[in-house]
């Protein structure tokens, strides 16, 4: 399988420094560029995209919901026409910074909170697939815009509702994370949750890549189909990480 590598970036905010994007860009394939709301700005967008620009790098829409205080990883509860216009505010804006540098917007990835919400809640997951089909409506002359999602063992909720909305989906993995028999990513509350062996996580994305299962946290064999993973680039050693999942997917 050809799995493309997503990294979160952008994500610095005013005099505050997040992740090493300038490091991270050359290895990924895609760009989940945050929208202001969670963190970034409009400054910090641009220079994003045309960092990205300069390495071929797909550049997606990482819109949260409104919370820079806790970096988009709390759930707020928002009416659906205000969360409606939440996101196509945040989407709209990295278009237009797209369109200013002559790059393509290609995908909407949902950040922290949200991205974890629309997992479990199947209207707000319409809500947001509802968003991306109503920003191809609006833009039929630039490329159809697609949503990264969370691979699971059983995906057919979420396809069902992307067949009806006409959106295309694509499904993500994480090399550096403990999943659950469902397929869910384990809680970050268990200790466990996050793998920090370099060697487990080459050993789980080539894993991915070859279409073999993982052991989930019960022991279990687990089985996910996905068409990218996401990786992080937020200090010296994840980026190591990086560079070795790429070489390990590369064949190297």
């Amino acid at each position: 399988m050809i799995i493309k590598l997503n990294c979160d970036m952008g994500e610095s905010f005013a005099a505050w420094q997040m992740g090493d994007d300038d490091a991270v860009m050359p290895h990924i394939d895609m760009a989940n560029i945050a929208c202001g709301f969670h963190a970034g700005g409009p400054a910090i967008m641009a220079q994003t995209i045309q960092l990205a620009l300069q390495h071929q790098v797909e550049i997606g829409a990482h819109p949260a919901y409104p919370d820079l205080a806790g970096f988009g990883r709390r759930t707020l509860h928002f009416p659906p026409a205000e969360l409606k216009a939440i996101l196509h505010y945040q989407i709209g804006a990295m278009r237009a910074l797209c369109n200013q540098a002559g790059a393509d917007l290609s995908y909407v990835k949902p950040h922290g909170a949200l991205y974890n919400d629309m997992q479990r809640d199947q209207e707000l997951f319409e809500l947001v697939c509802r968003v991306v089909a109503e920003q191809n409506q609006m833009y039929p002359e630039q490329p159809s815009l697609y949503l990264l999602t969370l691979a699971t063992a059983n995906n057919s909720i979420q396809q069902r509702i992307a067949e009806q909305t006409q959106v295309t989906l694509c499904f993500e993995a994480f090399a550096d994370r403990r999943y659950e028999a469902d397929g869910t990513l384990r809680s970050r509350q268990y200790s466990d949750a996050v793998l920090t062996d370099r060697n487990a996580i080459l050993a789980q994305a080539r894993a991915f890549a070859n279409g073999e299962p993982i052991i989930a946290s019960d022991g279990s064999q687990l089985q996910l189909v996905p068409q990218t993973l996401c990786v992080h680039g937020d200090n010296a050693e994840s980026i190591a990480t990086v560079v070795a999942i790429r070489q390990a997917l590369n064949g190297v």
